[in-house]
């Protein structure tokens, strides 16, 4: 009787040592293992290995359900924004660049034209009056035009003074360097190591960016579109005026340009 006893208390303490080195601790056992006892382990292990692999599903199906909430819920993921605010910046900067590009194209256009109006036409006006009413028109659209083109591409600086505690209460946005230019190195290296460590800030700090970098686009095309409109008005007015100047004032508002000849030896006028 005390031989059984004593068998049933050594399957059980090698079931416990064998279990205990299933959850991770080192398997030792007291004795030989006995081979009645590999049944009961095995089944132990089957089960412990089924709840290990179930707490793995359910941790991972959680996860996936916490995932989709915050992104029904909030934001997308940060490798989604970042691509987004990569993206919007790429097309305001390559935008920016196609409108100083037509900028430039109208103010080299413009002054090539006027400088040939003026250096050519200009002193001939006295004795071709006729050509006053169509030059006068061409100079005109072409210096209005300029202008527009000029106020497009001029540099726009904001001049506002901006505080450490502006940027800390979220109020300006610090990205931009004409808020940034008046603060002192510290304050602006303070602000942003600060906004870096505030995700919700440095996202409404560059949604911001690029707010302004829209309304600059704006102005600008803006601009340009009026100075293309007039070019090409002036132009079309200058071009149809030319004509009818040629058409219908030419043989009674030209002064002519040859000298008379010389009397003959007889004394008679050249005809």
């Amino acid at each position: 009787m005390a031989d059984h006893h004593d068998t049933a208390d050594e399957k059980a303490s090698q079931a416990t040592s064998l279990k205990a080195g299933s959850d991770g601790a080192s398997l030792e056992t007291d004795g030989p293992l006995n081979p009645e006892i590999l049944p009961v382990l095995a089944t132990e292990l089957a089960e412990e290995i089924d709840r290990v692999k179930q707490e793995r599903k359910e941790k991972k199906k959680a996860k996936k359900k916490k995932d989709k909430d915050d992104k029904d819920k909030g934001l997308g993921s940060s490798r989604g924004i970042e691509t987004m605010f990569r993206t919007t910046y790429r097309v305001h900067m390559d935008l920016t660049s196609l409108a100083d590009t037509k900028a430039n194209i109208m103010i080299s256009i413009n002054g090539l034209i006027m400088s040939i109006l003026i250096a050519s036409i200009a002193p001939k006006l006295d004795a071709n009056t006729w050509l006053l009413y169509p030059t006068v028109v061409f100079l005109i659209g072409c210096l209005t035009s300029m202008v527009f083109a000029i106020l497009s591409a001029r540099p726009r600086v904001s001049s506002q003074y901006v505080t450490l505690e502006d940027v800390r209460s979220n109020r300006k946005n610090i990205l931009f360097f004409g808020n940034f230019g008046n603060m002192s190195e510290r304050d602006f290296e303070t602000g942003m190591i600060e906004l870096m460590k505030n995700t919700d800030g440095l996202y409404t700090n560059m949604i911001r960016d690029v707010y302004g970098l829209g309304r600059v686009l704006v102005r600008k095309f803006t601009l340009l579109r009026i100075s293309y409109t007039v070019f090409m008005v002036g132009l079309i007015v200058g071009v149809i005026m030319f004509i009818l100047v040629f058409i219908f004032l030419t043989p009674d508002a030209t002064v002519p340009l040859s000298f008379p000849l010389a009397p003959d030896p007889a004394g008679m006028p050249a005809q």
